[in-house]
């Protein structure tokens, strides 16, 4: 399998002529481009001369069907969509004319955009505002004091950099100057070698990807070299976390609290030790309050506020007045400030640290002839945290079911197990009880 140690220094070198690059192609500062690619350096690079020239790009996944690509460039009206066989050309090609002036920012101009969901199924690009130079110097400055990045460090990318977490860790190593190795893929037995042969300081991973290297790790193998494992995403099972304690070492690893759109706590190992269940206190710069329903409030910094793109509805009922926001999570809050997690916004699934929708996959599954209801949930794995599932009511069979859902849906949205059904139990109002469909199943 590919893979390459960059230093930061030629990322940000090599973005400059992106940017130049993508100036020749009419992509112009304001512009949205949607980013459809597999993780490789030239995808970093290609944010990074976007952010640096005040075009703003939204990271879709590699694996999204044409179905999801065509909603979500849609949406943002997205002047450009860049796939694999794109990158290359931006990147390093010579289309570079003199007589178009790209400025080009030291700092990034904007956040870029990555995508969530609501009640409605339809995912939403959570949109940072154009960030002042003092705005965007905070942010990138919170990032590196928070990790401590330096330009000793090597950052190994574990996760798929359409996501908001392994994106950020790798854009916040390169400004830094620190170096990044990015394999296409992630592989357990590879990130294992890498950390061991190729002088990696510091990564962030899924609790499923720590799960993966466990099952190759030698037990008495020491990694000299690592000083920060990150992890984040979804549930972590205790077994999991006690055993990257002892691996890593416990002051190597360190657990948040965040979501696309915004970051929360931080839980460093002895904390987790001491304090059984918590994701954390507050990180720097914030406040953690939590309303009488019990749901999470985060007060941040002027430069951390976001929109949903095309939705001020939304955007405005996650705001309150004081930088506070809410992405519908509800815990509770200790007298020490430690915040115990009670349950993640509305019906969201979370499967190997992939945030999944039910509504989005009950609305593609509608539209399959023979669908009359259905029902979508997670339930218990111990390698991915939930496995999502499907039920159905009506005549369409599994397996018409599973090819309908494989053609209209991305892997980990996809349904690993599809149960058909006679009657869905209702509550007192009518509506589905997913609770109880979760508990028949279960």
């Amino acid at each position: 399998m590919k893979y390459k140690s960059v230093s930061g220094n030629s990322i940000l070198e090599q973005s400059a002529h992106a940017a130049h690059n993508l100036a020749s192609l009419g992509v112009n500062k304001g512009d949205r481009i949607g980013i459809c690619a597999n993780n490789s350096m030239e995808l970093v690079t290609l944010v990074i001369a976007a952010l640096r020239s005040g075009i703003i790009p939204a990271l879709i996944s590699s694996q999204a069907t044409e179905r999801e690509l065509t909603e979500l460039t849609h949406d943002i009206d997205a002047c450009r969509v860049f796939r694999d066989g794109d990158l290359d050309k931006i990147v390093y090609g010579n289309n570079l004319s003199m007589e178009i002036e790209v400025a080009i920012s030291d700092f990034p101009q904007c956040r870029p955009m990555h995508f969530t969901s609501g009640t409605t199924g339809r995912p939403k690009a959570v949109w940072s505002g154009w960030l002042t130079q003092s705005e965007s110097l905070e942010w990138v400055q919170e990032e590196i004091d928070t990790w401590e990045f330096v330009e000793s460090d090597t950052h190994l990318v574990n996760g798929p950099l359409n996501h908001s977490a392994p994106l950020r860790f790798a854009i916040m190593t390169v400004f830094a100057k620190g170096s990044l190795i990015i394999p296409e893929k992630f592989v357990a037995k590879l990130a294992l070698e890498l950390m061991i042969n190729e002088g990696v300081t510091t990564t962030f991973a899924a609790p499923a990807h720590l799960q993966r290297i466990m099952a190759v790790a030698s037990p008495d193998l020491r990694l000299e070299s690592m000083r920060l494992v990150a992890h984040a995403g979804s549930f972590c099972p205790d077994h999991v976390r006690i055993w990257a304690h002892e691996f890593f070492g416990v002051e190597t690893v360190v657990e948040f609290y965040g979501s696309t759109e915004g970051q929360f706590t931080i839980c460093l190992a002895n904390e987790w030790r001491d304090n059984p269940g918590s994701v954390g206190r507050a990180r720097q710069g914030r406040q953690l309050i939590t309303d009488a329903e019990g749901q999470i409030w985060c007060q941040v910094p002027d430069f951390s506020r976001f929109s949903y793109w095309g939705d001020e509805t939304k955007s405005q009922a996650t705001w309150r007045q004081g930088n506070w926001f809410s992405v519908g999570d509800f815990g509770q809050i200790d007298s020490s400030g430690y915040l115990y997690l009670e349950g993640r916004k509305g019906d969201l699934i979370i499967s190997g640290g992939v945030n999944v929708y039910p509504a989005e996959i009950e609305r593609v599954i509608s539209s399959l002839q023979g669908v009359a209801e259905s029902v979508a949930f997670g339930l218990p794995d111990s390698e991915w945290g939930q496995r999502v599932c499907v039920a159905v009511l009506g005549t369409a069979t599994e397996s018409e079911i599973d090819k309908h859902l494989r053609e209209q849906l991305s892997g980990p949205k996809r349904p690993k197990s599809v149960f058909l059904i006679e009657n869905f139990p209702r509550t007192h109002s009518g509506k589905v009880d997913r609770i109880q469909v979760a508990k028949i199943f279960g």
